[in-house]
This record gives C-alpha cells, sequence and structure tokens, in this order.
C-alpha cells in the first residue's frame, strides 16, 4: 500500500506536534487496543454503535485484513518529542457485491472537533478512489450529531435506507 501524501498531516492548535495520517500495520495492534480503551464510553458506543469490550479483538481485526487492497484502516498520530499516540483511526473495507466501501472512524474525544476527523476522511477517500472506488457510505446512529456533522462537512448525503435508529450515508468519489 503506498504512503499517504504529506497533506494528510494536521497540527491541533492545542498541541505542540503534529499529527500525521498513516495506514496501520500489524504491530499496531497493541496501542490501537490502547487507544479504543481511552476513547469515552459515549465515543466507543458512538464508533461501534453499541457496547463493545474486546478492544484487542477489534484492534487486531483493523489490521487483520491490510494485505487485501479493498481493506485499509488509517491511524491518525500525534508526534511530540520522538513519541508517537494514537488518536484516531478510521477502518475501511470494500464490498464489491454493494459496489461501495464501508468506513467506520473515530476521534479521541480531545481532538475532536479540531479538523483530525475531516483530515482523516479525506485521506481515506483519495485512497479508495486511487484503488478505483466510486462510492463509499457509512451507518451511524440518529443520535450521533458529531458524525452526522462530519459527514456532512465531508459532502456525504443521507441515502434514507436508516430506520429507526440509524442513518445511513454515502458520498460519490471523483476520479
Amino acid at each position: 500500500m503506498s504512503p499517504l501524501s504529506l497533506d494528510a498531516v494536521v497540527e491541533p492548535n492545542e498541541a505542540n506536534g503534529a499529527v500525521c495520517i498513516r495506514t496501520a500495520n500489524a504491530s499496531d495492534v497493541e496501542n490501537l487496543s490502547i487507544y479504543f480503551t481511552g476513547l469515552s464510553t459515549a465515543a466507543r458506543n458512538k464508533r461501534f454503535m453499541g457496547a463493545r469490550a474486546d478492544f484487542a479483538v477489534v484492534a487486531a481485526e483493523c489490521v487483520a485484513k491490510v494485505s487485501l487492497p479493498d481493506h485499509f484502516t488509517l491511524l491518525a498520530e500525534l508526534m511530540l518529542e520522538g513519541e508517537s499516540r494514537i488518536i484516531g483511526e478510521t477502518r475501511y473495507a470494500y464490498d464489491a457485491a454493494a459496489r461501495h466501501g464501508d468506513f467506520a472512524i473515530s476521534v479521541a474525544d480531545v481532538f475532536q472537533r479540531k479538523g483530525v476527523g475531516l483530515k482523516m476522511m479525506n485521506a481515506m477517500e483519495r485512497h479508495a478512489s486511487h484503488l478505483g472506488h466510486e462510492m463509499i457510505a457509512a451507518e451511524t446512529g440518529r443520535a450521533n450529531a458529531e458524525m452526522r456533522g462530519l459527514a456532512k462537512k465531508a459532502g456525504f448525503e443521507d441515502t434514507g435506507l436508516g430506520d429507526w435508529q440509524s442513518i445511513h450515508l454515502a458520498k460519490r468519489l471523483s476520479r
């Protein structure tokens, strides 16, 4: 998988370091598990659309299919004083039958509303477009106003395919 371009670097106002967005690999499982554990209960429930406690398993699933070209996980890492810490992740998988990619995303609570999520979504879209994918979709809870706002800012639209609890969002990618 090719590395992401340098325009995937952001600098949150409250950090003295840069945030780098890169693809995850097998060596990231432990740190990704720690990241998931560190999310607030509300953030975890929004990311997984319900309660989860098996974060080591979830982290392993995020990197298990990195050898498949249509599956990837991007990590946002805060680089500070020679150390790095995961502050966001997005998992992407292409569904050949549905002919679109599905994704899930989370950003550490203290980095929300700082542009990290939007930069991660843009990086994911560029990578999916580079793979030849034409559409990306996601499902989120109706109560998840943060994700609905982020998706709208990124150009996603409500498809009307959700139910009383969820909203289905989609975006056609430019090539």
